[in-house]
């Protein structure tokens, strides 16, 4: 007898989401995908100056702030067609890498790694023999016995105390869990190491952007770091050595435990390449300019169709035609009113909730589509778009991750393991040493670049009469993420952003056609319906990032919200 699976809210994400299951014999056999919040900014800057609506935009999320940022001056000068210094593309590449090291790092030990990881188990554990463990995998220092030992007591007096904290509720003994002591113990090792790791990568965004989560220093036409070698309260050579000193532990950290860690679950896990996969066509766009016009990046961009790598088409620029006139979103299942796919530029964003109904209107999501088809966005979109145009670092850095991994699940994995739940993660891993490697680059290339005597920074706007219409994009942490401006004598006409999380969270559209997390879901197994760690495990993997809000708890334990199961 299938089972209805209902949970809500998900956890360890930003924002509101809701997933509605159908199991049927252990199996995903539907999925639903509900965003529970509506967003709303896009009427907020309706009238507004466009030099002002980056500082909105950044707010929409309380963990991808500098990406909003980023892509909203990208919007406003495409519109102008407003060149910006080097130095400016080089400082906000350096803040948005910082940002996706922070990001990444957290996403996989903060937010997911207790998906795979029991962290009871760690208590059986020989510190001895997962030091050894760890060490035939890398160098990384914070593996050694005696720091695993004090873990593992660290960890005892949380249990002997009732006082687990953020491991009181996961799904300790289930099924699924299935890696060794030594490995748990290893995993709850880095991930408090971790949270060290994650605030140097936050220090560096701080510094260069004044402060984080939201950054000061971005400006339609460049940035806002007065840049004077002499002076102490401009940007100089002692606070880019202090940057690059913090990436520099960040680096070792992504290289000697990220990585190997991610190979090893990989590994362990090896039969959860077979789900997940879902939509697997690809959608990333360049990114990390090298040069003041834009024209050439560090990241490539394109799209790649049905899993195909040979379908590969590459987006080349800030003004792709290709990218700009394939972007429609469709409400056809969501709370807005009307039933239609639309370019950005046409859209308006009118709200009209009604009660769930999975035949018709069930999210304030949209469903945003690339020349009508549902797409994949995220760092499996852009390494593989990186792999098949031949990207030096992110060929070895896949190359590297699936031979690892391979030898630990005595199996050859080639690239085609990547499109599933575990695939994700990997690409993730491999984004994150991907950006740290071009920390160093950028870096390098901003201290050249100011010691030839250049120190400019920002080339002012000027608003024409009538209207322009600009689109900016970036990939984001989580994915392509776009903002898309119509400005009329000098104000916002209009405004949207099409965000990661809309692209792989959004419900179906006109046409039924799945988004990722729901297609992903389909086939994914579920061995306890009341304890649907697997669904967790697939969802988890995206990464999501609805909108930002406020999350409940009650601080005497009463519930707050439950997993409800019920029959068809």
């Amino acid at each position: 007898m299938s089972k209805r699976v209902t949970i809500d809210p998900i956890t360890r994400i930003e924002g509101h989401l809701r997933i509605d299951l159908e199991v049927d014999g252990g199996a995903v056999t539907k999925a639903w995908s509900t965003g529970t919040m509506w967003r709303g900014f896009e009427q907020i800057l309706k009238g507004r100056d466009p030099r002002d609506a980056w500082v909105f935009t950044q707010r929409i999320c309380g963990v991808c702030t500098t990406v909003h940022a980023i892509a909203s001056v990208r919007a406003v000068e495409n519109a102008l067609s407003l060149e910006i210094p080097l130095n400016a593309q080089l400082i906000r590449n350096l803040i948005v890498i910082a940002h996706g090291l922070h990001d990444h790092i957290v996403h996989f030990y903060h937010l997911s790694a207790l998906d795979w990881v029991d962290v009871t188990k760690a208590l059986a554990a020989d510190p001895a023999k997962a030091s050894q463990l760890a060490e035939s995998l890398s160098s990384w220092p914070g593996n050694s016995r005696h720091q695993l030992a004090a873990v593992k007591e660290k960890l005892q007096g949380f249990v002997a105390a009732g006082q687990l904290g953020i491991f009181q509720n996961g799904y300790w003994g289930h099924p699924a869990m299935k890696l060794s002591p030594e490995v748990n113990l290893l995993a709850v090792a880095h991930y408090l190491q971790a949270l060290e790791i994650q605030r140097k990568a936050n220090q560096a965004v701080a510094i260069l952007g004044s402060k984080t989560p939201n950054i000061q220093n971005l400006a339609v036409g460049g940035v806002a770091n007065a840049i004077n070698l002499d002076s102490p309260a401009a940007l100089n050579m002692e606070k880019l050595y202090q940057v690059k000193t913090l990436l520099d532990e960040v680096q070792q950290f992504v290289d000697q435990a990220y990585i190997p860690d991610i190979c090893a679950i990989g590994g362990m896990y090896a039969e959860w390449a077979k789900y997940g996969a879902g939509v697997t066509n690809y959608l990333a766009v360049p990114d990390l300019p090298l040069d003041a016009k834009a024209t050439r990046f560090s990241i490539p961009g394109g799209t790649i169709m049905n899993g195909d790598l040979g379908t590969l088409r590459p987006i080349a620029s800030f003004q792709d035609p290709y990218f700009k006139e394939n972007v429609t979103e469709s409400i056809a299942r969501s709370w807005y009113q009307g039933d239609w796919q639309k370019h950005p530029f046409a859209e308006d964003t009118v709200p009209a909730y009604a009660p769930w109904d999975e035949n018709g209107k069930y999210s304030w999501v949209k469903a945003p589509r690339f020349d009508g088809k549902p797409m994949q966005v995220g760092p499996l979109a852009q390494m593989l778009v990186g792999y098949a145009q031949g990207h030096p670092r992110i060929r070895f850095w896949v190359d590297k991750v699936l031979d690892t991994a391979g030898s630990i699940a005595k199996a050859k994995l080639s690239p085609a393991v990547l499109h599933s739940t575990l695939g994700r993660h990997a690409a993730r891993a491999v984004r994150c040493a991907v950006l740290a490697d071009e920390a160093q680059k950028h870096w390098k290339l901003l201290v050249e670049n100011i010691g030839k005597g250049d120190t400019a920074i920002f080339n002012p706007p000027t608003f024409p009469k009538g209207e322009v219409r600009g689109f900016g994009f970036h990939e984001a942490p989580r994915g392509t993420l776009s903002h898309w401006a119509v400005i009329a004598d000098g104000k916002i006409q209009s405004y949207q952003a099409v965000v990661p999380s809309t692209w792989n969270a959004g419900p179906r559209d006109g046409k039924g056609q799945m988004g990722p997390y729901e297609a992903s879901l389909v086939g994914n197994p579920i061995a306890d319906p009341e304890k649907p760690l697997e669904a967790l495990r697939t969802v988890h993997s995206f990464d999501p990032c609805l909108a930002c809000a406020i999350h409940t708890v009650d601080a005497d334990g009463n519930e707050v919200s439950q997993v409800k199961v019920v029959g068809a």
